[in-house]
């Protein structure tokens, strides 16, 4: 079983917790687990006025994905941060160029799953992922969330992301906070239970 876990990420904590799904999926015996990035949208003169350049830097070893690698893998899951509610750009014109996937059908049956990143508590984390679903469903899909059975999305003695759509964190409005164990253990827990899901849906194909 092949998981792809392919995300946006401009100041690395999407990154963070996209590397947290990857060991949280590498759990499951005889999953094979490769991590992308949608390419950049943004020149560079733009992302260092915004101070991205530094972490832009430390995410430079993993490859930029292609679309074709979608089709290539059992389970694929996504990770964005939010943008007004929705996801970022980068993401949305990388999606945009699956229509081929879509016309030959190659992404029907696939695992597909979200995880997101918001500045504030109240940022639209939940908002995101479900404006981000209905592309998995149009693709044919097999929809996965972040169960209950992780309570730590129940927790009630700290400010903290995660909710049964999908692992989330909280940035801080300036980028300051990096995501806590607790939310980088919801992104391992959602790794986990896709590659799980996408290992049995996977030995039912070959019968």
């Amino acid at each position: 079983m092949k998981a792809l876990i392919v995300y946006y990420s401009m100041y690395g904590h999407v990154h963070a917790m996209a590397r947290a799904v990857a060991e949280g999926a590498a759990q499951v015996p005889g999953a094979r687990i490769e991590l992308r990035r949608v390419p950049e949208t943004l020149p560079q003169q733009v992302l260092a006025k915004m101070g991205a350049l530094e972490a832009q830097k430390n995410m430079a070893q993993v490859p930029v994905c292609t679309v074709d690698e979608l089709a290539q893998a059992d389970a694929i899951i996504f990770g964005t941060p939010t943008r007004f509610g929705n996801m970022v750009g980068q993401m949305r014109q990388f999606l945009d160029a699956t229509g081929g996937l879509w016309a030959e059908g190659r992404l029907i049956g696939k695992v597909g799953s979200v995880f997101t990143s918001s500045a504030t508590q109240h940022g639209g984390q939940e908002s995101t992922i479900l404006t981000f679903i209905p592309y998995l469903l149009h693709q044919g899909m097999v929809v996965v969330g972040l169960p209950y059975s992780f309570q730590g999305q129940t927790r009630m003695d700290e400010i903290t992301g995660c909710s049964p759509y999908g692992a989330s964190t909280i940035a801080g409005g300036q980028g300051e906070r990096m995501p806590s164990a607790n939310e980088l253990d919801g992104a391992r827990y959602q790794g986990r239970h896709v590659a799980e899901i996408a290992t049995r849906l996977s030995k039912e194909k070959l019968g």
